[in-house]
């Protein structure tokens, strides 16, 4: 791993170090990377393990600027990523970028035999319609909204199958218990979800629904995670008891604090009301004087 380099500050002026935001450490000039859209500046290896990172989970396609504070809230060009990672990762990189241009383009869906990996176009005019699509490659003819078997004069079902395939995906990657299916679909904007370990509340990376992985009911609103308390989810969030009541005594402790802070703030609050009303109703007053003349 590349380390900080320092000297003594006269020789500063000959050859300056930069700092890395990321890193905090100080390095030459030519061991930094320049971002160029915002004009960030960040050590070389730091923003590579970055860009790596995120191409690696999935978790972003357009990839920003690392500085949470960036003024211009940058983003890296296609040709800057490429400079820093291997071809493997650049690869997976625009596949997830084309992946994601179909997901949100009205006008195309992917088909939903597990054996093939076609786009396939939508009408236009009936986009966001339900309607029958029928499959360039396979020949297969499916519903655009629910990716069920087409079914003329029926409506969709409320909830799609937990068991649909990602593009490419065969049908031995799944377990026969279709709680445990490894990839399932958020039940608020359809995308594509994989679980590969960990509990079993999960985030939406696409929209922030955050739900249980096993029966894909809401958990927005379920700080306490109350829901594998009882039913058919009960203890199975992944997490033991102990670290759920450590979990829920946190928060129980953030919501007490406001409480009490609010609860200490109040007199002054009542207090200070009078004389904002009375220097409101000055100000009120003023205004409405007529101009001397």
């Amino acid at each position: 791993m590349t380390t900080a380099r320092y000297r003594p500050t006269w020789d500063l002026a000959l050859d300056p170090l930069v700092s890395c935001k990321l890193c905090l450490g100080e390095f030459p000039l030519e061991q930094m990377t320049t971002i160029t859209q915002c004009q960030c500046v960040f050590c070389t290896l730091c923003l590579k393990q970055y860009v790596e990172l995120l191409i690696k989970e999935g978790l972003e396609t357009a990839i920003s600027c690392p500085d949470s504070a960036c003024p211009k809230h940058g983003h890296l060009q296609e040709n800057e990523i490429e400079c820093m990672v291997a071809t493997e990762l650049m690869q997976r990189y625009r596949k997830l970028q084309f992946e994601r241009e179909v997901l949100l383009d009205p006008c195309r869906t992917w088909c939903p035999s597990s054996s093939c990996q076609a786009v396939c176009q939508l009408k236009e005019m009936d986009a966001p319609l339900p309607q029958m699509v029928q499959c360039s490659v396979c020949t297969l003819e499916f519903c655009s909204a629910c990716k069920a078997n087409w079914h003329p004069g029926q409506a969709c079902q409320e909830t799609l199958p937990i068991t649909s395939f990602l593009p490419g995906e065969t049908s031995s990657f799944y377990k026969s218990d279709e709680d445990d299916a490894p990839i399932k679909r958020c039940p608020k904007c359809k995308v594509y979800i994989e679980r590969d370990e960990g509990c079993a509340q999960m985030m939406c990376k696409n929209c922030k629904h955050a739900f249980c992985w096993y029966c894909l009911e809401s958990l927005d609103d379920d700080f306490l995670l109350i829901h594998y308390d009882k039913g058919p989810c009960r203890n199975k969030l992944g997490h033991s008891r102990a670290s759920v009541i450590w979990h829920r005594t946190q928060v129980v402790g953030i919501f007490a604090g406001f409480g009490l802070l609010l609860l200490v703030a109040s007199p002054f609050l009542l207090l200070a009301t009078p004389f904002v009303l009375c220097c409101k109703c000055k100000c009120s007053k003023g205004d409405d004087d007529p101009l001397p003349t």
